[in-house]
C-alpha cells in the first residue's frame, strides 16, 4: 500500500518509493532520504509538525509539508 510519509502512524515503517525532487531539500537526499531506503516515524511534535524520523539509522526531523511530498510503500505484515 502506498501512502505519503505524513500518513504513517508512530512506530510504522515504510520503504521510500517516490517523491517530487523539486519539493525535497538537497540535505534530505544527502542524509539518505532516497527511494528504496527504509523510514520509520518515531515521533510527532505536539502540533503535528515537524515529524521525527529514522531513515537508515539517521535521525532527522522534517516538516509536514515535505513529508507529504514523499511517497512510501508499506510492506504487508502477513504471517
Amino acid at each position: 500500500m502506498k501512502v505519503s510519509l505524513a500518513q504513517l502512524q508512530i512506530g510504522q515503517k515504510g520503504i521510500i518509493d517516490d517523491f517530487n525532487i523539486d519539493l525535497i531539500p538537497l540535505k534530505l537526499l544527502e542524509m539518505g532520504c532516497l527511494p528504496g531506503n527504509e523510514v520509520q516515524l518515531l515521533q510527532v511534535a505536539p502540533f503535528g509538525d515537524p515529524l521525527y524520523l529514522n531513515v537508515n539509522d539517521s535521525y532527522l526531523a522534517i516538516r509536514l509539508e515535505t513529508a507529504s511530498a514523499i511517497q512510501v510503500e508499506i510492506p504487508n505484515s502477513k504471517s
